[in-house]
């Protein structure tokens, strides 16, 4: 277990710990969880960049680092949904959430085909800033309830255009989230859906 690995697999805890806050009411639980969700984001640039540096990227960091990142996403989407974040607009959330799983799973399954073959299907660049937007959308969306759970009095009254302006960033980054996983998705079948043929 190299540092990159063991910071990749923190992943997982951190998106329970996350969860949890999102779903607790006791004051600060909001700003907890976004802090939280920040230093497990973080940990996804960290990881890769240590390997690198250090020049021990292996098969297992290249495999498991996509993988965590797909439960860290979609752990925290499912409670943004469940947890009423999108104010109104959960249905068309449900939706493109349910676009986004879809594409995970297909992609994932196209990853461990690839693996029995002795392949190993890296993130492109379309797949990373699919993530980078993924991650974004979340930071705002949970921002945008830090600011209006534990930080009200400050950002309420006259001030409220701010905390709707975070929310609506939040909502736009999440559509495109969406629309850039099917998008990558299609593009990650293209170059390696030959897999499934051979």
């Amino acid at each position: 277990m190299t540092l990159p690995n063991l910071l990749t697999l923190s992943r997982i805890p951190l998106m329970f710990a996350v969860v949890g806050l999102m779903y607790a009411r006791f004051p600060w639980s909001a700003t907890l969880a976004f802090w939280l969700f920040i230093i497990a984001a973080l940990t996804d640039w960290l990881d890769g960049k240590i390997a690198r540096a250090r020049g021990i990227v292996s098969a297992f960091g290249r495999f498991m680092d996509s993988v965590i990142d797909k439960v860290l996403v979609i752990g925290v989407m499912i409670a943004l949904v469940n947890g009423d974040y999108f104010a109104g607009y959960n249905l068309a959330a449900m939706m493109l959430l349910l676009c986004i799983l879809c594409r995970e799973f297909a992609v994932s399954g196209l990853r461990m085909v690839a693996a029995t073959k002795g392949q190993v299907v890296e993130a492109d660049t379309g797949g990373k800033v699919k993530t980078f937007v993924q991650l974004n959308a979340i930071g705002w969306l949970m921002g945008a309830r830090m600011l209006s759970q534990d930080f009200g009095e400050v950002y309420g009254g006259q001030d409220r255009h701010w905390l709707t302006g975070v929310w609506l960033l939040g909502i736009i980054l999440f559509v495109l989230s969406a629309i850039l996983t099917v998008t990558s998705g299609i593009t990650y079948f293209r170059r390696h859906g030959h897999v499934l043929r051979d």
